[in-house]
């Protein structure tokens, strides 16, 4: 554990010897969120002794919380595989919640709890306060599903110089499409463009640097499809580098858990490159 000044008032962890597969349960008190909020981790055992290991972070969609990637998408077993076959270097899987905010926040800054700052800067935080070797020269890189990519991709745009890579799988890319999903009203929601939409994020609105490198994908039975396309035919009108991806699949956890080997494998390049 490190030794810098807490940022949680309160953390409570699971015991590592009950806990499962490796997995450890952390809930913490967020100052960004102004209540408790959970964290799945994942520390294989050849990641426990690597110098300022890279943290991944994987995003839960609408209705979802910080196990889904875990005990639904076996998130933890793929990076297990990936690392055990050299495509991945070792890792920190950190699987968030996304604030309990009703159906979904968003991962966006919402009137009285910033749902965003809470990815962006207490996940990487408590990383480093649990994890010895977490440090602030850490890589840092988001992938999500469905509004979970609509986070990652967002947050790629607005802080490319903090994040390494970032992926989604099914993105939803505009902010009225949770409307169809989340019961509550988005009223106190933050209405800046990149808040509002994956393309006015990556498109440079409020970044300050070139971005990341980028990847999404889509299932071609998913009803986010077309988004999906247009936002990759946009990006090339645009010039902005990105890989994309088309498989069988529809927007369920068959199609992520499969999926998720190729985000991986794309974070893995990336690191590689970096190593």
């Amino acid at each position: 554990m490190n030794t810098t000044r807490p940022h949680f008032r309160t953390i409570e962890q699971s015991d590592p010897a009950i806990a499962a597969n490796g997995l450890t349960f952390f809930t913490v008190k967020s100052p960004a969120l102004g209540r408790r909020a959970d964290v799945t981790v994942f520390v294989p055992p050849a990641a426990r002794d690597v110098a300022d290991l890279p943290m991944v972070v994987l995003l839960h969609g609408v209705f979802g919380s910080h196990w889904a990637w875990a005990l639904k998408g076996a998130a933890h077993l793929t990076a297990a595989r990936l690392i055990a076959e050299g495509a991945l270097p070792p890792v920190a899987l950190l699987m968030p919640s996304d604030g309990l905010w009703g159906d979904g926040s968003g991962y966006v800054a919402h009137a009285d709890a910033d749902a965003e700052r809470w990815i962006i800067d207490e996940v990487p935080a408590l990383a480093r306060e649990m994890i010895a070797t977490c440090t602030k020269r850490s890589p840092l890189l988001l992938a999500g599903l469905s509004m979970g990519g609509f986070g990652a991709l967002r947050l790629a745009g607005k802080y490319p110089q903090r994040i390494t890579a970032a992926a989604a799988l099914s993105t939803m890319t505009d902010v009225g499409q949770f409307d169809r999903l989340i019961e509550e009203r988005r009223g106190d929601w933050s209405t800046a463009p990149a808040d509002r939409s994956v393309l006015a994020a990556l498109t440079g609105v409020t970044g300050d640097g070139p971005l990341p490198p980028i990847r999404f994908a889509c299932g071609r039975d998913d009803p986010y499809l077309e988004a999906n396309r247009e936002l990759h035919r946009a990006l090339q009108r645009g010039g902005i580098p990105h890989q994309y991806a088309e498989d069988d699949g529809d927007h369920d956890w068959s199609y992520w858990a499969r999926a998720l080997d190729g985000t991986l494998r794309f974070f893995g390049d990336v690191l590689h490159e970096r190593l």
